[in-house]
Formats: structure tokens, sequence, C-alpha cells
């Protein structure tokens, strides 16, 4: 007869995530609520809102379930590794997304001083907070439980899943923000941009890495298109 001890270490990843799709239901509907009652400025829902919504249900699904999964993406030992590569990254993006906007302008490339411009460092510091929020909920959290949940998949449906999660929750404020003719575009550079950020994720597991990318995207975004 087996042992009690034996039972419970046999919990399959599929039992222990069991609440995962329930919860991003709820995360979704709640934050949709938010925006659409709540009038705050940006820097209130980047930073206050997005850590209530975004970093505490996470924060309880961590202490519930016991996975140290998530949090090591996390750990200290991968800080250093993680922004050099994404300073990587973010900088090879943020290459090609200037000229593509010098391109499409008819422009020619110039200097411009933007670390000393008066909005610069703020824009970043908000941008850093997004970026930190997103990374947990849509990598840190779900991709991690992805993977562990769907198992036998390969990593290219894990991605596609968890980039589809990350679009699903931009769609309201994209439709919001953007004309009906930009609407598609934006969406699209949204989702591949997750799928994007959740290969980098699939390889390294370092959420350091996806928090720079992202930050250096949203900047450049911010800076050549928005």
């Amino acid at each position: 007869m087996p042992s009690r001890s034996k039972k419970s270490k046999k919990t399959s990843p599929l039992e222990k995530h069991f609440g995962f799709f329930p919860l991003l239901t709820l995360i979704f509907i709640l934050w949709l609520l938010y925006r659409n009652l709540f009038q705050f400025p940006v820097w209130f829902d980047e930073t206050v809102g997005k850590a209530v919504f975004f970093g505490l249900p996470v924060w309880v699904y961590i202490a519930l379930a016991g996975s140290k999964s998530i949090a090591d993406t996390f750990a200290p030992h991968k800080l250093k590794s993680g922004l050099l590569l994404g300073l990587a990254f973010g900088g090879i993006f943020g290459f090609v997304a200037s000229l593509v906007a010098v391109l499409q302008r008819g422009g020619v490339v110039g200097q411009v001083w933007l670390f000393s411009a008066d909005l610069f460092w703020g824009e970043f510091i908000l941008a850093m907070m997004t970026a930190f929020w997103e990374t947990l909920l849509f990598f840190s959290f779900a991709m991690t439980v992805i993977q562990e949940k769907f198992t036998k998949w390969k990593p290219l449906q894990h991605a596609l899943l968890a980039a589809t999660i990350f679009l699903i929750f931009h769609v309201p404020n994209t439709v919001i923000r953007f004309d009906l003719s930009a609407i598609a575009p934006q969406l699209a550079l949204m989702f591949l941009f997750g799928l994007g950020q959740a290969y980098l994720f699939t390889s390294r597991r370092n959420a350091y890495t996806l928090i720079l990318s992202h930050t250096i995207w949203g900047m450049v975004l911010l800076t050549h298109f928005w």
C-alpha cells in the first residue's frame, strides 16, 4: 500500500496549476473594469495600478502554489547577465526601429540629445515600471506555468500561447488609443513583440533581460512612432 508521502509527491503540473486560466481571466476582467471605470494618470496606472492587478495576484499564486520556478526568474545571480543581454537585444531593436522610422519619413539621420530631454528620464522610469509588471505577469508567471502545465507542447506552442495572452490584455487599450486604420498594425506589432519576448524567456528564463528589452522597446516606440 503506497504511503501518504509518496502520494503527495505525485502532484502533477496540471493539478498544481489548475487555477491558472481562471486567475488570468479574473485579472483581465478586473484590469479592464479598472481602466474603464477610473481615469487615473498614466504613471499611477503603470505603477500602483499594475502592482495591485498584476503583481498582487501573482504573489498570492506563488504563495498558495509554492511555485519556486516563477520567483527564480528574478534570482539575484541572474541580474548582471540579464541586464547585459537585455541591453543587447533592446539595442538591436532600437536600431532597427529607428532606421525604419527614418526610411518611412524620408528624413536623414541626425544627432538628438534624448538623454538630456526634460521628459526622458521620467518616461524611462515609467517604461521600466511597465516592463517590470508585464514581465512578471506575462512571462515569469504565465510563460512558466504554460511550460509546466503543457509539458508535451513544443516551445513554439508555448510561445504562441504566451504571446496571445499578452496580446489579449493589450487589445482594449490599443482600440482606445489608436485610429481604426492603425489598430491592426499596432496589434500585429504587439503580438510579434510578445512572441519574441516569449522565445527570449524560453532560452534564458531571465526576467531582467525581458524587463530591459521591453523598456528600450517602449522608449523607441514612444520616440519614433507615438
